[in-house]
């Protein structure tokens, strides 16, 4: 390998973050965690990249169009508060921003997300849930992932 491919492998992210995707989900710390990637983005001129993973109901769980319609309602009114606070945090900080909807569960949609945008970090807010203290939250499965600097924000 040559010096120069060997320094274009490493090339990403040295002048700092061009895309930085946050993960939104409508909690408190995930809320905050936007708050902290839009400031991120202003002071890197970074696009942000405001991510909602969308849940899909396993097929057992599923039992009909009612419960599917429920979900999608569910969704569209977080979309719609976070575009909301996307647009207030777009004005505080004077960012470029795109908002971004997955389908899945919500480590594999930031996964997705973040390969598809060409992220150079992520971010999310700390699980609010207890039973991630044990199993591992999304936040420790993206950093063991090993693939983009995670930024996790309590």
């Amino acid at each position: 390998m040559t010096e120069q491919q060997h320094s274009h492998q490493f090339e990403r992210g040295t002048d700092g973050p061009k895309v930085i995707v946050v993960g939104v989900d409508g909690s408190d710390s995930s809320l905050r965690a936007a708050s902290y990637a839009g400031g991120l983005a202003r002071r890197q001129h970074a696009l942000l990249a405001i991510v909602y993973v969308q849940p899909v109901m396993a097929a057992g769980a599923a039992l009909g169009v009612p419960i599917a319609e429920t979900t999608d309602e569910i969704a569209e009114d977080l979309v719609a508060q976070i575009r909301d606070t996307a647009e207030k945090l777009k004005g505080i900080f004077e960012v470029r921003w795109e908002f971004h909807t997955f389908r899945g569960d919500p480590y594999n949609g930031l996964v997705a997300a973040a390969d598809q945008l060409k992220a150079d970090a992520v971010v999310v807010g700390a699980s609010e849930q207890a039973g991630h203290r044990i199993i591992g939250s999304v936040a420790i499965r993206l950093v063991k992932a090993g693939r983009w600097p995670v930024t996790v924000v309590p």
